[in-house]
């Protein structure tokens, strides 16, 4: 049994294919998982290190570029432009390669995360007749997904099936698929975590993370945050994925602002795979709002700082930030207010590690959002697709 996952440009889609691979590798031992990613993909290289993928290939894909807000602006912009006039050559070109691809490889289903490496493969399927299913992570479907909705056989998706537009009788929810070590966070775990990070069982621990890339406006504003909280909490930890291109003018940054002491309680990385550990050993997270992030850690049950990206298309992050905002269950910082103040995020950073209480009940209310089932529902699905006569 062959299984082909795609997906690629973020975080958001990397993990969870990993953590469909690694399902599916445990209750089929021998079945045959392939990757197949975008090339120049920036975490393109993660799934090939994985244990649970066995062949990893690359194809072209093109991109459309859309930025929230921007409206007639980005049209005029002839960089921009130039590279969406070029990048419909890269997608012609990506189903060739997919189409010889999947002819090779004769797969038994394709699971599609989103990202446009799906686009080509996607057709390249439908002309195949190779069965496949895609998945929604947020509320606004992706345009690469919307684009080959009309010839999947089923569409995943997060949230309740009435919040899309796909067909009801082919769209149903499973969450989003987490890697099996995002597990609710105890008291005893946390301390785990601790000891082996090798951070003081009685420091207080802020997490930051900006997705898969980084992001250099959280970068920004955290770099004007972190000396005022490491002067006020003695006992302040901080790590800081800081994105793999960002993080040594971070650090550049950080040294000119910071004693070589306060330096030591700081940690800058550039990117992680193991981030359960890191965010499970916080008191306090500062994170965008990527919706796989936001499921990782209301599942380990973590109070959040959210700061949603402003440009991206469909303003897909501010959407998911609001509803948690409506219901109580994370701070939410916009940018704009960042930009306008740049002691706001110190500020709310500061009340939050003086208070445990809020942080116990930010904690307590986004992990009601927390779906433990997603990756055992998803695979499940993608499982009586591909044994048919078993299901």
């Amino acid at each position: 049994m062959t299984i082909i996952l795609t997906g690629g440009g973020s975080g958001g889609h990397i993990t969870p294919i990993l953590a469909v691979a690694e399902e599916i590798k445990r209750r089929e031992p021998a079945s045959n998982i392939v990757y197949i990613g975008q090339t120049g993909d920036g975490l393109g290289d993660i799934p090939s290190k994985h244990p649970a993928i066995d062949k990893v290939y690359t194809i072209r894909a093109g991109k459309l570029r859309r930025y929230h807000g921007e409206g007639l602006k980005q049209v005029l912009d002839l960089p921009t432009t130039f590279k969406n006039i070029r990048d419909i050559f890269y997608v012609l070109i990506g189903i060739w390669q997919s189409h010889r691809l999947l002819r090779r490889i004769k797969p038994s289903i394709i699971f599609i995360k989103g990202g446009f490496v799906g686009v080509p493969v996607g057709l390249a399927a439908a002309q195949l007749h190779i069965p496949y299913i895609t998945h929604d992570s947020d509320a606004l479907p992706g345009l690469a997904n919307r684009i080959i909705s009309r010839w999947a056989i089923w569409h995943a998706v997060a949230l309740p099936t009435e919040v899309y537009n796909y067909p009801a009788s082919k769209t149903i929810t499973t969450g989003i698929p987490l890697q099996a070590n995002f597990v609710p966070v105890t008291t005893d775990l946390k301390r785990d975590y601790r000891q082996k990070l090798g951070l003081p069982l009685d420091s207080k621990v802020l997490f930051v993370i900006g997705g898969g890339l980084g992001s250099q406006g959280v970068n920004n504003a955290v770099a004007e945050t972190v000396p005022h909280l490491l002067a006020e909490f003695k006992n302040l930890r901080v790590i800081q994925v800081a994105g793999r291109n960002n993080r040594e003018d971070l650090l550049q940054t950080y040294k000119a602002k910071l004693s070589d002491a306060e330096m030591e309680r700081l940690n800058v990385l550039g990117f992680i795979d193991d981030v359960y550990l890191y965010s499970g050993a916080a008191d306090l997270i500062i994170t965008r709002a990527g919706a796989t992030n936001l499921a990782e850690f209301s599942l380990q049950g973590k109070a959040c700082i959210v700061v949603p990206s402003s440009f991206l298309a469909g303003g897909h992050q501010l959407k998911n930030a609001d509803y948690l905002a409506e219901q109580g269950a994370a701070v939410v910082l916009q940018e704009k207010q960042l930009f306008d103040d740049p002691n706001r995020l110190a500020q709310q950073a500061s009340e939050l590690l003086g208070n445990q209480a809020k942080l116990d009940d930010l904690a307590k209310k986004l992990a009601l959002f927390a779906k433990p089932n997603s990756t055992t529902s998803l695979c499940n699905l993608i499982l009586e697709q591909a044994k048919p006569d078993e299901a």
